[in-house]
């Protein structure tokens, strides 16, 4: 079965043609700065050519359209046809309550994720657009929503409320979602087989680690706790969002600053993090290297990142009484060995010990921890494409039975 799996965002589209028996990608890409000046569409085929098209993206619709061309192009193309094209995945950001596995896209499921734009504004919007357009387009095709925050539906009623009114729950649905809940679902699963641990009876922590970060505790495949919560704003510092803070600081900087709400909520996601503290990027490389040169709030800034990210390795630990494994995952978590060994050297307390040789690898499967440690430390990639491919072919294969 081949599979397209489909990620919108609200000025991108990032695409991969999947076919679902040897898992292998036939093709893959992304139109960048729909609607905007400059916009572009990257394609890489099955052959691994790569091409670039700097053409007019004014909607979604026609970057749908052009990617479906691109697919089937005589040169380029992956398949002969859209014939070829079994279903469409979708990765939809919020689901709310109302999602707590991957589902078939109908009109009430399109409804649903309407109703969750209010919580994830910038992003499912932009899922229902690229719903929209693969429906015009394909409209015999079946296609499949895959939810970041369904894995995290798992977490009891103590994890995931807040303390405040139990109205604001009832009436708003004020409450812990998590995301990054595909790429959570991934790796704990591969660190599972990694590492030969019985799934149904494992304690896994995951540190997903990028410009967006997240950890979650994982006990026996399910997430009973994570770091994000109603919004990806709680948490770890990330590249350009502050995480945790106290809320009182809103009133406060908008008496002094003279802002609204919307004006600093705008600047607590786009323009804090390690951004807002070095002044420098929200990129760790751009971190590292204003560090080497001696600036100290690159300094401080890579070193609030991993603080945090022990901190809450620490509290997962308490949660899931004890812990089998850590991995790390994302583009930070899978590349930046020296963020990872900042964490892994305040890990001592769980027994562990840095690998320093395997540790100075990037984007592969390892273990960096050293063998006589009590708790095993590895990175592991995460795919989430691979999950929504194999969600949707499970879910539109139901349907030829």
């Amino acid at each position: 079965m081949n599979v397209l799996v489909i990620n919108c965002g609200s000025s991108s589209l990032k695409f991969q043609l999947i076919d679902t028996v040897t898992e292998g990608i036939l093709a893959s890409g992304l139109c960048d700065r729909i609607g905007i000046a400059g916009s572009v569409l990257h394609y890489k085929g099955r052959d691994g050519n790569k091409t670039t098209q700097e053409i007019e993206i004014p909607n979604h619709s026609m970057a749908v359209s052009l990617v479906l061309d691109m697919l089937t192009h005589h040169q380029y193309g992956a398949v002969k046809s859209l014939d070829d094209i079994t279903a469409t995945g979708h990765r939809v950001v919020h689901g709310g309550e109302y999602f707590k596995e991957s589902v078939l896209i109908d009109d009430e499921v399109i409804a649903h994720i309407q109703n969750c734009a209010v919580l994830a504004p910038l992003h499912n919007p932009a899922h229902i657009m690229g719903i929209k357009a693969i429906q015009e387009l394909m409209p015999s095709k079946p296609m499949v929503a895959v939810f970041d925050t369904a894995f995290h539906q798992s977490m009891p009623p103590k994890a995931y409320m807040y303390g405040v009114p139990y109205e604001w729950y009832e009436k708003h649905k004020v409450r812990r979602y998590g995301f990054h809940g595909t790429s959570h679902k991934y790796v704990s699963q591969r660190t599972a087989k990694f590492l030969n641990l019985d799934l149904s009876n494992s304690k896994i922590i995951v540190c997903h680690l990028g410009n967006g970060s997240s950890i979650s505790a994982i006990k026996n495949g399910k997430s009973i706790d994570t770091s994000m919560g109603l919004t990806p704003l709680e948490g770890l510092i990330m590249g350009t969002r502050s995480g945790d803070l106290d809320p009182a600081i809103l009133d406060y900087i908008a008496d002094r600053e003279g802002l609204d709400i919307k004006a600093i909520v705008n600047t607590l996601n786009k323009k804090s993090g390690v951004l807002g503290i070095s002044g420098v990027s929200s990129d760790f490389r751009d971190l590292l290297d204003a560090d080497l040169k001696g600036n100290e709030r690159a300094k401080l800034a890579r070193a609030a990142f991993a603080y945090r990210v022990v901190k809450y390795i620490g509290s997962y630990c308490a949660v899931l009484i004890g812990v089998d494994a850590v991995s790390f995952c994302g583009g930070v978590g899978e590349n930046a060995k020296f963020i990872r060994g900042m964490i892994v050297e305040h890990l001592d307390f769980l027994g562990v010990k840095l690998d320093t040789e395997a540790n100075n690898t990037c984007g592969q499967e390892v273990v960096i921890s050293t063998p006589d440690s009590k708790v095993k430390v590895c990175v592991v990639p995460t795919n989430e494409e691979l999950v929504i491919a194999r969600d949707t072919a499970a879910i539109v294969g139901q349907l030829k039975d």
